[in-house]
């Protein structure tokens, strides 16, 4: 018999315990990851609620699901600008299209203001509707900042071209520098300020320091956080240019909506 002192059973003794301990870590991975889930789109939901104006920040399950009622998700073929009606909106995931070869588009270097490299052939726009009449239109946005990339949504009045907001709901930009991307007054510039200018292109851009009050395009800048003022302005550029939004953009004014 070995004794309670011996190598032997010290080891086996560990062995067991790191194979139960890693049963129980991956049940418990498995379990709850439809509760993980559901927890991340209704975080999703609730950032694209609050951008939109709907709800605050202190809103819980039960007055984020009645709000997102107002909600009506499309499918849009970024290519044409054209809605994508054999697939359900939300049985379309961007993130997983985007590391699908086969689902996926490499932008090309020139137009990759957002630093992106690869996104889905599809995007999602949301419509905030008040009965029959839409009130504003969201666009997801993503793309580089300093350290990390940044995922939010963009708010647009029915022109497609006056923001109504912004805000970012995942990023892993440097606290009290690029983080203050989430800092509410901050956001609160962006109201009213123009995404397009005269040739039709993205003219918005976060500049260094303080807008001039007259300007139409320009968002005050990040105290010492320039990199990530630059990818903010990249990213929304992109998203709203001719190789992402912009297609779907053009038919929705031209066409005078939905």
């Amino acid at each position: 018999m070995m004794s309670n002192d011996s190598t032997a059973k010290t080891l086996i003794v560990a062995t067991i315990l790191c194979v139960v301990c890693s049963v129980v870590v991956s049940w418990s991975a498995v379990s709850l990851r439809p509760l993980q889930e559901e927890n991340k789109a209704l975080d999703i939901k609730k950032n694209l609620l609050m951008t939109a104006g709907i709800v605050e920040s202190t809103a819980q399950k039960k007055e984020i699901e009645e709000a997102y009622k107002q909600i009506e998700a499309k499918l849009v073929d970024l290519k044409t600008g054209e809605y994508v009606t054999d697939i359900k909106p939300s049985e379309y995931d961007a993130n997983k299209a985007a590391k699908d070869p086969k689902r996926n588009y490499k932008i090309p270097s020139d137009e990759d203001l957002g630093n992106i490299k690869v996104r889905a052939k599809y995007g999602k726009v949301y419509f905030v509707k008040d009965g029959e009449e839409t009130k504003s239109v969201v666009f997801p946005i993503h793309g580089k900042g300093l350290w990390s990339t940044m995922y939010g949504f963009l708010v647009l009045e029915t022109d497609l071209n006056t923001v109504k907001g912004i805000g970012f709901y995942a990023h892993g930009e440097t606290p009290g520098l690029g983080g203050e991307i989430d800092n509410p007054q901050w956001r609160a510039v962006w109201p009213g300020k123009k995404i397009f200018g005269e040739n039709g292109n993205p003219q918005i851009q976060v500049i260094k320091g303080e807008a001039r009050d007259a300007s139409k395009f320009d968002i005050d800048g990040l105290s010492g956080a320039t990199l990530t003022a630059n990818g903010v302005t990249g990213t929304v550029r992109y998203w709203m240019g001719d190789d992402a939004y912009g297609p779907f953009i053009d038919k929705y004014t031209q066409g005078g909506g939905e």
